[in-house]
C-alpha cells in the first residue's frame, strides 16, 4: 500500500512539474495532477514488476530507502511522461 501512495504522490508532483516546465505540455493544475497520478501509478507498478528486488522488499515489509527512492523516481517519471504526452497531443489537436 505504501508503494502505491509513493507512486501517486510522486506522479502528481512529476505531472505538475512537467506541465509547468513547458506551456506546450500544460493541462492546467487539475489536469496536470490527474495525469500525473495516473502516470505515476501505472509506471510505478510496472517498475515494481520489472525490478524484483523492490517487489521482494515491499512484500517482506522491509521497504528500504532505496526501494522508496526507486518508487518515487518511477512515479515521478511516469507522471511527467504521461502529462507531457497528453499535453502534446492536446495542443497538437488544438492547432
Amino acid at each position: 500500500m505504501e508503494q502505491i501512495l509513493i507512486n501517486l504522490i510522486a506522479g502528481a508532483i512529476g505531472g505538475v512539474g512537467a506541465g509547468k516546465a513547458s506551456p506546450t505540455f500544460d493541462l492546467g493544475t487539475a489536469g496536470n495532477i490527474i495525469s500525473g497520478l495516473v502516470g505515476g501509478g501505472v509506471l510505478g507498478q510496472v517498475a515494481t514488476l520489472l525490478l524484483p528486488s523492490v517487489l521482494a522488499a515491499a512484500q517482506s515489509g522491509n521497504f528500504s530507502i532505496g526501494g522508496i527512492i526507486s518508487q518515487a523516481v518511477a512515479g515521478g517519471a511516469g507522471g511527467a511522461i504521461l502529462t507531457a504526452l497528453i499535453g502534446a497531443v492536446k495542443n497538437k489537436a488544438a492547432a
